[in-house]
């Protein structure tokens, strides 16, 4: 199965590409959709929407995994960073890509197996679970390729109990 994970911003969006062969997980690619700053909040989401689209034509994605927003502070950011969310799950949507939700504490479990993890420790277990040779880098792909081991991890489970 072929996942991508998202991590949603309006500047940076991190993203990875994980496939996953007889519960064997390998990263096929990770990187960042990113907007100039200054750029109008609806030309952003456009050039997020097309590369968006470039990454699933070129990759075929099956499923798709995204994180959900947890904003305890600033409104403005956390709407900007809703709007971006939005235009990624009608993309998937319209590509017919299945997507599942997942929270950072959720995500943070999972991987590290601590829901309070800082980036560090997440870059970290990533490396570790991965075999990379370096923690990966920016925050934003490290944090997309761990909702993608997530959601591969999931159907992993789901798969042995049916």
């Amino acid at each position: 199965m072929r996942i991508i994970g998202i991590d949603p911003g309006t500047a940076i969006t991190g993203y990875s590409i994980i496939e996953t062969i007889n519960g064997e997980i390998s990263l096929l690619d990770y990187g960042c959709i990113r907007t100039p700053a200054g750029l109008a909040q609806p030309r952003r989401l456009n050039q997020i929407s097309e590369d968006l689209t470039t990454l699933i034509k070129e990759y075929k994605p099956e499923k798709a995994a995204i994180e959900k927003l947890f904003f305890k502070k600033n409104i403005k950011t956390a709407m900007q960073v809703s709007e971006a969310r939005g235009v990624m799950l009608q993309k998937l949507e319209e590509k017919g890509i299945e997507t599942d939700e997942y929270t950072p504490l959720e995500i943070k479990t999972a991987i590290c197996g601590y829901g309070k993890a800082d980036k560090k420790m997440v870059q970290q277990m990533v490396k570790l679970i991965l075999n990379m040779e370096e923690e990966p880098k920016p925050d934003d792909a490290a944090d997309a390729i761990a909702i993608g081991i997530c959601l591969a991890n999931s159907a992993a489970l789901k798969a042995k109990m049916t």
